[in-house]
């Protein structure tokens, strides 16, 4: 499987931090944001990372180069404009083909923190995307997505189906973690298609009403790196 790293916003609640500065490439414990995932990608067996970039997206080419620093090999999808997420996904497609074509693949956030082990993560059969939920943060308590324990996934008993709402104490913050089969796209509106900007999330929305998203709740340690107060609490704690 292939990763691709979400890294092409312009980090609007970060600023004036990025300004000058790509949210990827600001630092937490001494690390940049986007090193910790590719150094657990690496760690993970993965040996292909896309990376998306716009916003001061040089700055972040020059400071990763090929990946061979990290063991892994990293290309870019370059947009003159950032795409949102199914726009970026979609002009990436090509780089994350496989050697049979179109294939499932993960898709991380940049500006979150995570000690998810990606190692054991897949896309069960029958599914067009798996999300990895966590607790609600203070900053969204009232959470993304609804997690049917009622309906684990055939055999996989901590598996299960997603949906847009549901009762609140089942009701969870998505990660910004994913896996995404390519055939997710082809569900998006001929309109979103052609002009290239467009969110994943209406179309994961429309899926779920369709049994096709599935998901797990994570209980590790996860931020959502958004705001200059965050990064300074992550900072903390990692150090």
């Amino acid at each position: 499987m292939k990763a691709m790293i979400l890294a092409a916003g312009l980090g609007t609640r970060m600023r004036p931090l990025t300004d000058k500065t790509p949210k990827p490439l600001l630092k937490a414990g001494g690390e940049h944001l986007i090193v910790y995932h590719i150094k657990r990608l690496c760690a993970a067996g993965f040996t292909e990372v896309v990376i998306n970039v716009s916003h001061l997206g040089e700055q972040i080419e020059q400071a990763l180069g090929t990946g061979e620093q990290y063991g892994i090999s990293i290309v870019y999808s370059s947009e003159d404009q950032p795409l949102e997420s199914g726009g970026g996904v979609l002009k990436a497609l090509p780089l994350l083909a496989g050697t049979l074509g179109p294939e499932p693949f993960l898709l991380v956030n940049s500006d979150v923190w995570c000690d998810f082990n990606f190692k054991d993560f897949f896309l069960p059969e029958g599914y067009l995307a798996r999300l990895l939920l966590v607790a609600n943060p203070e900053h969204n308590q009232q959470g993304d997505f609804y997690l049917d324990t009622s309906a684990p996934v055939l055999q996989h008993p901590d598996i299960f189906k997603v949906h847009s709402s549901g009762p609140g104490r089942y009701t969870y913050t998505f990660s910004g973690i994913s896996i995404i089969d390519p055939e997710l796209l082809k569900h998006a509106s001929p309109e979103a298609l052609k002009q290239g900007v467009f969110s994943l999330v209406p179309l994961l929305r429309e899926q779920m009403a369709c049994d096709k998203v599935c998901g797990h709740l994570y209980r590790g340690e996860w931020v959502d790196v958004g705001t200059p107060f965050r990064l300074e609490q992550l900072d903390k704690q990692l150090r």
